[in-house]
């Protein structure tokens, strides 16, 4: 009794709002409340100020913390082929941290020939310049203190500073027992027996004037500052480290933390679902464009310090718990030029199947077959298009996943078939968390190979709680897993599937109930002895890695989709992921779109919100208004909460419904210059949903603007954000503008207003460009194979215009 009442406490959490008091801030954990305001005034520096080139690849050194009197770390320089630059501190020996190799790609991790020839081009006692052959980086080390300076190509002003302002530290565990090092929060310990880990750097853009990215939060598109430096005292280039400047703390700063976060809030800065430790630091200087970027390479808890100082440029601070310090600093210098560095080391968007563009009908729960053949028949009674329809966790026998429950669902192999014989797919969740039941074949085997997370004993199994109740965690770090993992989703292990179901992988930040912020503990023990703080914000990958690659193998080596709410660097090249637990009010509709877009420019541009909110219970407006902004997030679905009213597209009045069907009839419209997009982000990193100022770098005026957005390089859209709105503001950059509503020609750069009704987005086609729709009505993507094109060409002011169109079989890795 005393247990199932436990159960029914925990679980009643899960209808409550964000919680503050649930979470850790700066202040709380202890690793960013030392390192925060922690300056050496000595600072860190190189022992051999002549460095020591290694393979001729390289610039290898040793580094000396503070008044220590010998190195005790290994620092290294090292340039990318594809012009990032590489900054790496470790211990010696098999000291050195934990690293998540499977995060970069093969090439950049193993193979030599993704290094760049370094070829020193300037030395002195005090510091050794380089320059990489095969993309014109350069990197200038300077000893004492110990500095990184990155230039692009033939620039003369650092892209970045790699610690300018003295902040780098680096922790190696500490004196004192298991006893001293151990911290509570929230009535969970954390043993921590391998003492403070903690490391720290400072990056400095100078010639930055906004920064982007580290996702995921509900946030504004160009990050506030959550740090202020005293007026007139820049730190860039300074050589030593000034005690009297004085600093102001404005706001917490941005965590990296993989967590459940529950009704998530529309405007805080508060880190949720995923993480990408990217950021990229936009200007313009002599009218060009000056962007760079970073990307810290390190999986574990992360707090990161942001300080825009207008002419000084942009300062940062990067503090995390545990692992490695792995730096690549992109020296871009446009905002494509970072992009492509970056997904050169993570990956590029992986081709989706074409299906997956199209819309998609979700809720947790359809209730059963009838309901299931009932909505996908209001599809097509009411003439509107839709691809995949998806079921939640109610469809299990249990909450054990790949099983059905039999009630409900007595025949799931012949519904699957049934909407699949219109051209359809389904979904069907399946969450990290395995019930604990003997009597359950997924947990038995699993348990028997010992393929468990384990306790911080390092071999009973953990239990922790979710859905199911008392559940089991598959260590997916460990390889041997993921291909049993994977296994699990042939036709012969998940019964009653088929070749037209895939999956959803929900819940694996790791959420955990009873967990310290709803997660796992910290000193849990992964594959290889690794403590579970080494790897949380990489958890999730893994798992969604595993599972596309078992619907990969299903599928015969067709492509995988897999859904993920979880997310590290590199999940762009496994699957798309949402933007989680929104509500349906217009505050969340409008931070969907910088949410999106931020997503995009940190390499992940397969994402998109819940459309309609997935809490609460929109009214006509708002849920056409949301499907008109649904239209072009490049993953479209709705989705909602148990307990909110049934709300498929034909359900808000005759008015809102033809609205609805006339959007998502856009989307589908649309397939043919959306899917070559894809191909695009494919092929070089470049997002599908652009902010303005990644394709008008140079235009100061759209720097922060987060309202509008750029559907590739063709398509400008003005949504409808607001209650009632009878206009709205549109900014147009340069160029030359045609109205896709009324055809009317505009040359920007122009403010004006534009009148609307409630079936009016304002939508602009840039002229210069050419690009290809399909206009005939299907009710699916399947259905349009083959329709003609319809070609469409929008003249610049000297009467020309250019384009791409791609086309493949939209399964297959035959393109």
């Amino acid at each position: 009794l005393a247990l199932a009442l436990t159960t029914i406490v925990v679980l009643a959490t899960r209808t409550d709002a964000l919680k503050a008091n649930d979470f850790k801030t700066c202040a709380t954990s202890s690793f960013c409340a030392r390192g925060r305001d922690a300056r050496d005034a000595r600072g860190a520096r190189i022992e051999d100020a002549r460095a020591r080139e290694r393979d001729a690849r390289a610039v290898e050194f040793d580094v000396v913390r503070g008044d220590e009197g010998s190195a005790s770390l290994v620092g290294s320089v090292e340039g990318m082929k594809t012009g990032a630059v590489r900054v790496r501190v470790d211990e010696r020996g098999e000291r050195a941290r934990f690293a998540a190799r499977e995060v970069l790609t093969r090439e950049t991790e193993f193979e030599d020939d993704a290094r760049a020839r370094a070829r020193v081009v300037g030395r002195s006692e005090t510091s050794v310049e380089v320059e990489f052959e095969e993309t014109g980086a350069r990197a200038k080390i300077y000893a004492d203190p110990f500095k990184v300076e990155v230039y692009a190509r033939e620039a003369t002003t650092p892209a970045a500073i790699f610690n300018a302002r003295g902040e780098f530290a680096f922790e190696t565990g500490g004196d004192g027992s298991s006893e001293d090092w151990a911290e509570t929060f929230n009535g969970h310990t954390d043993t921590r027996k391998n003492g403070p880990t903690a490391v720290a750097f400072d990056l400095t853009f100078p010639s930055a004037s906004d920064a982007y990215g580290l996702p995921e939060r509900a946030t504004s598109l160009s990050l506030k500052s959550t740090r202020k430096y005293e007026s007139g005292k820049s730190w860039f280039g300074r050589s030593s480290v000034d005690s009297s400047v004085n600093e102001t703390t404005l706001g917490e700063p941005y965590r990296l933390y993989n967590l459940d976060v529950f009704e998530y809030l529309d405007d805080s800065a508060f880190g949720l679902y995923g993480s990408i430790p990217m950021l990229t630091a936009h200007g313009v200087r002599d009218g060009k464009s000056t962007t760079a970027g970073a990307y810290f390479h390190n999986p574990s808890e992360m707090y990161v310090d942001v300080n825009v100082d207008g002419a000084n440029g942009v300062h940062t601070k990067w503090m995390a718990e545990s692992g490695a310090m792995d730096v690549f600093i992109l020296p871009g210098d446009t905002p494509a030029d970072v992009l492509k560095q970056y997904t050169a080391l993570t990956g590029t968007t992986s081709m989706p199947p074409l299906f997956s563009l199209g819309y998609h009908q979700c809720r947790w729960n359809y209730r059963d077959e009838n309901d299931v053949k009932e909505v996908d028949a209001g599809f097509d009674a009411n003439d509107i298009p839709y691809d995949v329809l998806w079921l939640d966790i109610e469809h299990t026998d249990g909450k054990r996943y790949m099983t059905w429950d039999n009630g409900p669902f007595p025949t799931p192999e012949r519904m699957i078939n049934d909407i699949a014989s219109r051209g359809r797919k389904m979904v069907t969740i399946v969450d990290p968390h395995v019930k604990i039941d003997n009597n359950y074949p997924v947990y038995k085997e699993a348990k028997d190979k010992g393929f468990y997370v384990k306790k911080n004993d390092g071999t009973t199994d953990f239990d922790g709680w979710c859905w199911p109740g008392s559940s089991t965690y598959l260590d997916v770090t460990n390889p041997d897993v993921r291909e049993w993992w994977a296994s699990k989703f042939s036709l012969d292990s998940y019964k009653g599937s088929t070749k037209d179901l895939y999956i959803w992988n929900d819940m694996n930040e790791p959420s955990v109930f009873n967990g310290p912020e709803i997660t796992m503990q910290k000193d849990l023990i992964h594959h290889g002895g690794v403590e579970h703080r080494e790897v949380h914000n990489a958890f999730g990958m893994y798992y969604h890695m595993a599972t596309a690659e078992g619907i990969k193998r299903r599928n015969d080596g067709d492509r995988p989709f897999v859904l993920s709410r979880a997310f590290f660097a590199g999940t762009q090249r496994i699957g798309p992921i949402w933007t989680g637990d929104n509500t349906a009010d217009w505050r969340h509709l409008a931070v969907s779109l910088p949410m999106v877009l931020t997503l995009g420019v940190s390499g992940l541009t397969f994402s998109g919100a819940d459309v309609g909110g997935f809490f609460g219970n929109p009214d006509a407006e708002l849920m056409t208004r949301w499907y008109q902004v649904g239209t072009y997030y490049p993953f479209f679905r709705g989705h909602a909460h148990l307990e909110t009213k049934r709300r498929e597209p034909w359900l808000f009045g005759d008015e809102s419904t033809a609205i609805i069907r006339q959007a998502i009839r856009e989307r589908y419209a649309l397939l043919p210059y959306i899917y070559t997009l894809f191909e695009e982000s494919h092929r070089t990193g470049a997002p599908v949903l652009r902010p303005l100022w990644y394709e008008f770098p140079t235009d100061e005026n759209v720097f922060k603007i987060q309202d509008s957005f750029m559907l590739g390089s063709a398509i400008l859209v003005q949504p409808v954000l607001k209650q009632g709105a009878k206009s709205v503001s549109v900014y147009l950059p340069a160029g030359v503008w045609y109205e896709k509503r009324s055809g009317a020609r505009h040359v920007g750069p122009k403010t004006f207003d534009v009148s609307v009704e409630l079936s009016d987005v304002p939508v602009f086609l840039r002229g210069g460009a050419i690009f290809v729709r399909k206009d005939r009505a299907r009710r699916s993507s399947t259905a349009m194979k083959g329709d003609p094109l319809t070609i469409v060409v929008a003249l610049d002011a000297n009467g020309e215009a250019r384009g791409s169109y791609y086309a493949d079989d939209g399964k297959s890795y035959e393109y």
